[in-house]
């Protein structure tokens, strides 16, 4: 069975939250992008839907978490390399996202986080193949 993921997250503005996830050498699936959502490709089947807060707000009953103050989810992604972690850390800093929390190092898995524009953490994740 051919499955896919799709996380929902609100954002504030549609397209500054292009432009940010564009620096990180994001990109996304036009085909469910427009002025109310995002569709952020993370990989192969793997992707983040970013609804305009109102938009989002249409799917879910109740009051929509305010990410920049409390922590509603960590979403965690592998990369192929522990300098592809500091590298996407890295970038996501420099364009508006902050650090976190310290670097976890656990020889076999080492791990970065980062809040996005909205406060969303995203935890970039490498694994060493060997370790498993």
């Amino acid at each position: 069975m051919h499955r896919m993921i799709f996380v929902n997250l609100p954002v504030e503005d549609v397209a500054v939250s292009r432009a940010f996830f564009t620096a990180l050498g994001y990109t996304f699936n036009e085909a469910f992008s427009d002025e109310n959502a995002l569709c952020l490709v993370l990989g192969d089947n793997l992707y983040a839907m970013l609804l305009r807060r109102e938009f989002f707000a249409t799917f879910a009953p109740g009051a929509v978490a305010d990410a920049t103050t409390a922590t509603q989810v960590l979403v965690a992604l592998s990369v192929p390399s522990r300098e592809a972690v500091d590298r996407l850390v890295t970038d996501a800093v420099g364009a508006g996202g902050t650090e976190f929390r310290e670097p976890q190092d656990h020889g076999f898995m080492y791990g970065r986080s980062y809040r996005d524009l909205d406060g969303h953490v995203w935890e970039i994740l490498w694994t060493d193949p060997a370790a498993g």
